[in-house]
């Protein structure tokens, strides 16, 4: 009997994105809404593929400070560049080509809009694709197992498109050698960035995945014997309905960056790091009174798995509320109508996973979703 679990990972499709569109594939027998990892893709992807959280395969968030080992130290003299032409994305994406070249990085990188003068103080996190074996030094992935274990498997090329990628997995199950494929389907995530959750082109999304998903199931089941669906996230999306200008807040302390403090104004999130205890209080006590917002202490970091004892990520956390940006961020200097990265216990943050099979009962977080992967490949054996 030649078997194949097909697994399909659509980034930013949240349990409340489905519920208001639904998803239409004659193959879902089970629906499960998961809770993901706090946080942004950076770490929650990694979570899905290793099954473990945050503090233990150690991805969490893109940007980590440490000045020592810093590629950035000649970003410095780049800071008297005009803004007007070196803030935008497309000079910025362009440099950032040019610096995953040089440094010889194979995962995702973008220096987004951190400014030139701050990047010096920080290190880049995913400086290795971790979609192959060996991408994630701490901790194996599914594809390390699927090695280890002698198992025939094909994953998506997250460079190319999706189009691309849909028939080079037609062109594997013609050939019918593998058990296991995971086909990599990021864009709705995009496209609920730009319009939001509720906007006909996020209806249009969701309708074309539903038929390339469906057509891929059939042409596999008509070159095997027996194929499970089983298609997941990594995250929900909640639509934006204000933004909080925390940079301007943090500047107009008197408070010197470099040297009282570093900070990294990611979309939802800003995290600090301190030179003296009077910048410490300084901004604790402001952030403390922040109606925006709320400090997460080390307790929540530790119940949500994203605490590290060396404070690379952040000394002192700030968490937007659901929907509030920090605008501008060093992550883009406009709002945009859809975010993701809220705490993970509101509802919007929720992912999900649909199985052709049953879902146990103990498949409850992102992190649970490699198990459903072993279970099915090894009873393919």
């Amino acid at each position: 009997m030649k078997k194949l679990s097909l697994f399909v990972f659509i980034d930013g499709f949240g349990w409340e994105v489905y519920k208001k569109h639904g998803f239409n594939n004659k193959a879902i027998d089970t629906r499960k809404k998961l809770k993901t990892t706090f946080g942004f893709s950076s770490g929650a992807d990694p979570s899905i593929l290793t099954g473990r959280y945050p503090d233990e395969h150690t991805h969490w968030s893109s940007f980590y400070y440490d000045p020592k080992n810093s590629p950035f130290k000649f970003c410095k003299y780049l800071s008297f560049l005009p803004k007007r032409i070196f803030d935008r994305f497309r000079p910025r994406h362009y440099l950032s080509r040019a610096m995953k070249f040089i440094n010889g990085y194979t995962g995702y990188f973008e220096i987004y809009s951190v400014p030139f003068a701050h990047l010096p103080y920080f290190d880049y996190l995913e400086k290795h694709d971790y979609f192959v074996p060996n991408g994630i030094l701490k901790t194996d992935t599914i594809f390390d197992w699927c090695v280890q274990n002698d198992i025939p498997y094909h994953c998506s090329n997250w460079r190319k498109s999706e189009t691309y990628n849909i028939n080079a997995l037609k062109e594997k199950i013609d050939e019918g050698d593998i058990e296991f494929s995971y086909l990599y389907l990021p864009t709705l995530d995009g496209v609920m960035h730009t319009y939001g959750t509720e906007h006909e082109k996020t209806v249009e999304k969701i309708k074309w995945l539903e038929d390339q998903i469906s057509n891929v199931y059939d042409y596999a089941n008509d070159k095997y014997d027996e194929v499970s669906l089983h298609i997941f996230s990594d995250h929900g999306m909640c639509d934006t309905k204000g933004s909080v200008d925390l940079i301007k807040v943090i500047e107009n302390t008197g408070l010197v960056y470099g040297k009282d403090y570093v900070a990294m104004y990611d979309s939802t999130m800003a995290r600090f790091w301190f030179m003296n205890d009077e910048a410490r209080e300084t901004i604790e006590d402001l952030l403390s009174f922040q109606t925006s917002g709320k400090i997460v202490d080390d307790d929540e970091l530790k119940e949500m798995r994203v605490f590290f004892e060396d404070r690379r990520f952040g000394e002192l956390f700030f968490l937007t509320n659901p929907g509030i940006l920090i605008n501008p961020s060093y992550f883009g200097l406009q709002a945009i109508p859809g975010m993701h990265g809220f705490h993970p216990d509101h509802k919007d943050s929720h992912s999900l996973m649909f199985s052709s099979t049953s879902i146990d009962e103990n498949i409850n977080s992102i992190t649970d979703i490699r198990k459903v992967m072993e279970k099915e490949i090894r009873d393919e054996k």
